[in-house]
């Protein structure tokens, strides 16, 4: 049996977590970024871009395209990655979601070793970048901080059709995310019954109405700049309802659902990482965020999972004793999640 943390102490892990470690999904960090530098600007928006489309096709390795799609939702060309799989004829999809920093390349392929564990894999990958902050979510007014959002709109109409038609998929779609990208990926998941055949969350936390989800979307969209209040409108409004998991959990029936969280105790390749960094005191900072983090998303998952038994809604959770919310941890529980995306999609 689960031990379960009270929820205003979880909310405490949660702030602790972005004040020691501002990579939320990249932990340690040799050098990580800090909220006391001045913050990038944010994603120009071109008021002309009004049609969506595929722009052009950037070859990026002997498997790995790059596309260059305009927005009509977000007014800016927006690139994706993908990983074509093995085999031949159509296969089907899976659309990856990273975690708040939303590097110009997924971390997932910088970091996560995405790539190399897809290579022999009969799926397309489809992995998004430059969503920091952003909760992959349409907000309701365009942020100062983190510019025009409408990452919804974009993940689930425009860039399906542009995606799927390049890559000739078989008509079947999962999508995975860590951290702020598996809250994401449940939430697109619940407001788009049928869309997907499985979703995995891995490391996130699914509620934003309650307290506990109000804080932890806050402090994502915060560390990053963004004012919360642009994203889904001030707290109690029916977006921030319509957002949650939890709340909506009778949407997911009938979709495949993994979810796994680690402790937050360090595993033997959390060590060796903080023992090789630039700055081994810096990176035992850092880490300590991690250990925080991780133990608030192990909270999140045991109560989304608790809400899914109550509906009897099958779902495969798993908890790792150690993990604290680095990308080796995320790494290793990749393939644990690829074991029941994979069985969904019909592989």
């Amino acid at each position: 049996m689960s031990r379960r943390l009270p929820k205003t102490a979880a909310v405490i892990l949660a702030i602790a977590a972005v004040a020691a470690a501002p990579g939320v999904a990249d932990v340690p960090d040799p050098q990580p970024a800090v909220l006391d530098q001045p913050l990038p600007p944010p994603p120009p928006v071109d008021p002309k871009m009004t049609r969506t489309g595929l722009l052009r096709i950037e070859p990026v390795g002997p498997r790995r395209d790059r596309l260059h799609i305009a927005s009509a939702a977000m007014r800016r060309i927006i690139t994706v990655d993908v990983l074509h799989g093995s085999g031949d004829g159509p296969r089907p999809v899976l659309y990856l979601l990273d975690g708040v920093d939303g590097d110009p390349t997924s971390a997932w392929i910088t970091k996560g070793a995405a790539a190399e564990f897809f290579a022999d894999k009969p799926v397309d990958v489809v992995l998004t970048s430059g969503g920091t902050g952003s909760m992959y979510s349409d907000w309701v007014r365009q942020d100062a901080a983190l510019g025009l959002n409408r990452w919804e709109t974009f993940l689930t109409e425009e860039l399906p059709p542009i995606a799927e038609s390049l890559l000739r998929s078989d008509g079947k779609r999962a999508i995975a995310g860590v951290s702020m990208g598996a809250q994401a990926a449940m939430m697109l998941a619940q407001r788009h019954p049928g869309l997907y055949r499985a979703v995995a969350g891995m490391s996130g936390c699914y509620s934003t109405a309650d307290p506990l989800g109000h804080a932890v979307t806050t402090i994502t969209v915060a560390s990053r700049g963004g004012d919360v209040e642009n994203l889904w409108g001030p707290a109690g409004s029916p977006e921030w309802a319509a957002h949650d998991s939890l709340l909506n959990a009778e949407r997911l029936r009938g979709t495949a659902i993994y979810l796994s969280a680690a402790s937050g105790a360090p595993t033997p390749a959390d060590l060796v990482e903080i023992a090789n960094a630039a700055s081994v005191v810096e990176a035992l900072r850092v880490a300590g965020g991690g250990v925080a983090l991780e133990a608030g998303a192990r909270q999140c998952t045991d109560r989304f999972a608790g809400r899914l038994a109550e509906l009897e809604i099958p779902a495969t959770v798993e908890y790792s004793p150690e993990g604290m919310h680095t990308w080796s941890d995320f790494q290793a529980q990749l393939p644990r999640a690829w074991r029941v995306l994979a069985e969904a999609l019909g592989l």
